[in-house]
């Protein structure tokens, strides 16, 4: 089975912003739905592009098929960051490509969910930000140099949005498009998805 709308190569609508999403062997197929939904909803069909080191498929958290949309080489310059949690997180977070490519897009507006929180602190850019996520992980992440964890808690720290797993994974795609898109798309946003 493959999941839907993530097999086509997309094309931005009128050269707007882009969210690159990286994924993986065992992503969360909910986190990634809610993040790439919420960014077509402000931003178009092609708001949202899955990237991976490799175009091949890969098999979701669920069991689903995806395949990425490009590979970091061939990725537009993206304007943010979404990054959704799943069990393969801690292994796809040291993959030395996925680290670079984080640690050189750092200051963009980012949201992370789950155990995506992780990929980011494998690639160094944690130390000294204030962090939510799932309770379950807050000893690790203390472990990334850290100021302070909010176990559970949705935590915005600047341009960092950064979650518990599973729908809380909406803030994450809010904050980003938000940013993005603005205040206004980001709540209508929210509303067409029924959580306002």
């Amino acid at each position: 089975m493959t999941t839907s709308g993530q097999d086509a190569t997309p094309t931005q609508e009128a050269g707007g912003p882009l969210v690159a999403v990286p994924v993986y062997a065992g992503v969360s197929e909910l986190e990634l739905g809610i993040m790439v939904t919420v960014c077509r909803l402000c931003g178009g069909d092609g708001a949202a592009i899955t990237v991976n080191r490799s175009r091949a498929s890969i098999v979701t958290a669920g069991g689903l098929v995806s395949t990425p949309h490009v590979l970091y080489a061939a990725l537009p310059e993206p304007a943010a960051l979404l990054l959704p949690g799943g069990p393969g997180a801690l292994k796809a977070a040291r993959d030395p490509l996925l680290k670079a490519f984080l640690t050189s897009h750092a200051a963009l507006p980012i949201g992370a969910s789950g155990s995506g929180v992780l990929l980011l602190g494998e690639a160094g850019v944690l130390t000294g930000r204030e962090v939510g996520g799932p309770a379950d992980l807050a000893d690790t992440l203390w472990g990334h140099g850290v100021a302070e964890v909010h176990p559970g808690a949705v935590w915005t720290d600047a341009q960092l949005c950064t979650t518990a797993g599973g729908f809380p994974a909406l803030h994450a795609a809010l904050h980003v498009a938000a940013a993005l898109w603005g205040v206004e798309a980001a709540a209508d946003a929210a509303r067409r998805l029924g959580t306002l």
